[in-house]
């Protein structure tokens, strides 16, 4: 199957690593705005060769969009207008905006809205790997919108690479990724400006920060670039779930102050029962 991959970064790249390496990909075409990056995905081998957005939907099968999701939801009608029985997948981080901006075009149906949720802290070709994804969750949303056999397409694709498959609309899914995916990243961002605020000193930071810093901040270290747009496409429920955030940390707070440590324990024995979900 020939494939195109618009976008050859993190999620991208890692995807089109896999599709080769379980053969479902006989060749894979880059769509790359980037200089550096489509040069990096050649050289790394990520993708075949590098082609125009109109050379890439003519000359493919299956084509993914893996690009911001602003920058996604302004191009995708574009992409649209322009299949003929190719199947278009998305892989952004939001779904209600792009799904609005479909819902009206002739090809929505060859048009299938996911999000694998994966990733890492880097971004561009050389963080793409063939170890993503596998054991992973990926939500398809609005699904009865796509039709039978580009859903199938995305399904078998995304057996493929590993993962188990969740099926939700896209308002349901913007809220939950609200909660734990998104206030992750708020939450780290944050916690590097708290440290690197009071903390005037790197080697101290250097030389002293433990595990469990290391994996609260890991985030921090993530692409604006890409995560912008996503707080701002998901503006509403990204607050709501601040706002109980805030008031989480509001409560530690006042039990500090008041030196209340049986409550404070409170606090932290009912954050345990996470361990029954997360194991």
């Amino acid at each position: 199957m020939k494939i195109a991959i618009i976008g050859t970064g993190l999620i991208g790249g890692s995807i089109a690593l896999k599709l080769k390496n379980n053969q479902l990909a006989t060749h894979i075409i880059g769509v790359e705005n980037n200089a550096i990056h489509a040069r990096e995905a050649l050289e790394l081998k990520v993708v075949d060769e590098i082609k125009s957005l109109d050379e890439a939907i003519r000359e493919s099968e299956l084509i993914f969009l893996a690009i911001p999701v602003e920058a996604a939801s302004k191009l995708i009608l574009e992409i649209l207008n322009k299949l003929n029985k190719q199947v278009l997948i998305d892989v952004g981080s939001t779904k209600m905006n792009i799904c609005e901006t479909v819902k009206d075009n002739k090809n929505r149906g060859r048009f299938v809205a996911s999000h694998p949720m994966w990733g890492t802290e880097f971004s561009g070709p050389a963080a793409a790997t063939s170890a993503a994804f596998a054991g992973n969750a990926v939500v398809i949303c609005d699904k009865e919108n796509s039709d039978v056999d580009a859903l199938a397409m995305a399904e078998k694709i995304y057996k493929s690479l590993g993962m188990h498959i969740i099926y939700m609309d896209a308002q349901s899914h913007d809220i939950h990724a609200a909660y734990v995916s998104h206030i992750s990243h708020i939450t780290s961002f944050a916690l590097a400006n708290t440290v690197l605020e009071k903390e005037r000193e790197e080697s101290a930071i250097f030389d002293m920060a433990s595990g469990g810093f290391e994996s609260t901040v890991r985030l921090a270290k993530s692409n604006p670039e890409m995560w912008v747009p996503i707080f701002k496409q998901n503006r509403d429920n990204v607050l709501d779930v601040l706002n109980e955030h805030i008031s989480q940390l509001k409560k530690f707070k006042s039990c500090l102050e008041k030196e209340n440590y049986t409550y404070l324990k409170e606090l932290i024995d009912h954050s345990n029962k996470i361990k029954k979900i997360l194991k």
